[in-house]
């Protein structure tokens, strides 16, 4: 086979890699806002509401603890594909069964699903890039899931015809990609590794040790990303914005992110990673405090909503950038799994403050906190010395 024809086929999964992302990226977005709008209606508690959406996470997190040896055993596409149709079949079941109980774990099946399909996708397209692409390989990925995330927050639109036509819409969609996954992509499995090199000593705390400071931006990025989406629309709910608004605003988050992901890995490159995490951190932890002073003036929400997701949109890329620019490569694989940790960490912790500070009665509590985070983690950069290592 020529090296034309394979760089052809190469470009081809890469892309139908891409729509694997934007789906799940499209089942996150949707189901946040959608399902917190309709326990808000069914008379739950915010604190409840934010318990529900954490449960997404929770079953992105126990994937993420056999993700790596699933992956081993059954390889890249079969573990995508299983992927698929768990998220498939559960966006189904959500319209036929309007339980609270059973959502919540139809959400912990979607969590376990789209966490099969973002690992296997991540590794697959680092193993596909070269070093001198890397960065920009990493930045399409995120700009891919970005953009899935901030359309789905529109299929609130799609309620009018009927509560169960955003989801099957979606599940429509699963579809056709499950489709092109099982013809077009090869069966590949990872590289074996020796057992030294899967299973180094202490290789996760000398992770901790060596990037820290790289390794936290996937928490933040988990809190933001699902404390916004599960929580915004019963902060706008209970504070006079109405449906319509919801759904044109939240997608202005990921908006953001995909305006600004490209320049600011540009701007990593050029100025240094950790100054740009830094800046961005401060930036956007302003922008976020600002939000509740704008009360429900749509504009001033909408732009300070759009800039705070262009600073901090590209956490996850940016600080897996950084931890591959410190950590020897030994480390990497390791170094991955943490921040999908932390990943998973945040975005289960992120709903639950956020609906427990409604819950209280003081809603610009969970702008300002989030805010806060932000520039607290900017301000331990000064705290953080690069050490040098052999890659």
């Amino acid at each position: 086979m020529s090296d034309t024809v394979q760089a052809r086929q190469g470009r081809i999964h890469y892309f139908i890699l891409i729509s694997v992302i934007v789906a799940a990226g499209l089942s996150q977005g949707l189901l946040l806002p959608v399902l917190a709008i309709f326990l808000e209606r069914m008379g739950v508690s915010s604190s409840v509401n934010g318990l529900n959406a954490a449960a997404l996470y929770a079953g992105s997190f126990a994937m993420t603890l056999v993700a790596e040896r699933m992956l081993g055993w059954v390889g890249f596409k079969k573990l995508i594909i299983a992927g698929l149709v768990l998220v498939m079949l559960s966006l189904l079941a959500f319209p036929l069964f309007p339980s609270v109980a059973l959502w919540f774990v139809l959400r912990i099946m979607v969590g376990v699903g789209d966490s099969a399909l973002h690992y296997a996708a991540q590794l697959w397209v680092l193993m596909m890039s070269t070093p001198q692409n890397r960065g920009r390989s990493i930045s399409f990925y995120g700009m891919s899931y970005g953009l899935g995330f901030s359309i789905g927050p529109l299929g609130i639109i799609l309620l009018k015809y009927g509560e169960a036509v955003p989801f099957i819409i979606l599940a429509i969609l699963f579809l056709f990609v499950l489709l092109v996954v099982i013809f077009k992509l090869p069966n590949v499995k990872p590289e074996r590794q020796s057992a030294s090199e899967t299973y180094m000593p202490g290789r996760y705390r000398r992770s901790y040790q060596l990037a820290w400071y790289a390794l936290i931006p996937a928490f933040l990025y988990g809190y933001m990303e699902a404390g916004i989406n599960s929580n915004f629309p019963v902060y706008g709910l209970r504070s006079g914005f109405t449906i319509e608004q919801i759904s044109s605003l939240l997608p202005f988050i990921g908006i953001g992110g995909l305006i600004l992901q490209l320049p600011l890995g540009i701007w990593s490159d050029r100025f240094g990673r950790k100054r740009v995490l830094t800046v961005a951190g401060i930036l956007g932890g302003i922008c976020f405090i600002l939000i509740p002073f704008a009360g429900t003036s749509y504009w001033p929400v909408l732009i300070l909503l759009t800039l705070a997701g262009g600073l901090v949109g590209s956490f996850f890329s940016l600080g897996l950038a950084y931890a591959a620019d410190i950590l020897p490569r030994a480390l990497l694989p390791a170094a991955n799994v943490v921040a999908s940790f932390h990943f998973n960490i945040g975005s289960i912790v992120g709903p639950n403050i956020g609906g427990s500070l409604i819950e209280t009665g003081w809603n610009a509590g969970m702008f300002i906190l989030l805010g806060g985070v932000y520039i607290i983690f900017a301000c331990t950069s000064l705290f953080f010395k690069q050490k040098t290592t052999p890659k």
